[in-house]
């Protein structure tokens, strides 16, 4: 019962805190200025871990990699500390164990960028039905952008309906299959 406790405080801090690390990354990386609300938010309540290591980690064309590393640190020590609490011993063969938690952390990533992405996309698409001139819509877009545009150019609009999103949608769910599976043969390594 303790342990069951402990792992849902570890997923609940760890968890918030890589999210939002990794929001403010890619925050930083689609030039969402400071003065909007949600990076404001995400860049006082991450600051505190970011700044001192911003200061060692080199910037890449302009892009903090500090936010990415430490969003992926933080994944990092939440997995170890749910794999001990549940019992799991971390002596045997250390470096092959270290190797796949690490990959593991990688793989938690880039699901949560999955899901970051899909729930940005159904807000995008249930704004633009109820409020299409809301202040959040242009952060939304601006989030969305890369990945609709590449549909958006090639399919024409069906009934003034803009059908990328479905398509998106349809490419991330393929891509949790893929991570899922992959996540799977990791936990083999163990």
């Amino acid at each position: 019962m303790l342990d069951q406790i402990l792992i849902f405080i570890l997923n609940t801090i760890l968890g918030l805190l890589s999210l939002a690390l990794l929001l403010r990354f890619y925050m930083q990386l689609i030039n969402i200025p400071y003065s909007n609300p949600v990076s404001h938010f995400l860049v006082t309540i991450t600051d505190f871990i970011v700044r001192p290591t911003s200061k060692f980690i080199p910037k890449f064309k302009g892009i903090n990699l500090s936010t990415f590393l430490l969003a992926w640190l933080t994944q990092f020590i939440l997995i170890v500390g749910i794999y001990k609490l549940q019992s799991n011993d971390l002596n045997s063969d250390i470096s092959t164990i270290t190797i796949a938690l690490m990959l593991l952390a990688f793989v938690e990533i880039i699901k949560t960028t999955l899901h970051i992405l899909m729930i940005v996309i159904i807000g995008q698409a249930i704004l633009s039905w109820i409020s299409p001139h809301n202040p959040i819509s242009t952060l939304l877009y601006n989030f969305t952008r890369p990945f609709l545009k590449i549909f958006s150019e090639r399919i024409p609009p069906i009934g003034n309906i803009d059908l990328s999103p479905l398509f998106v949608l349809i490419i991330i769910q393929f891509i949790l299959m893929i991570t899922t599976e992959l996540q799977q043969n990791i936990y083999q390594l163990f």
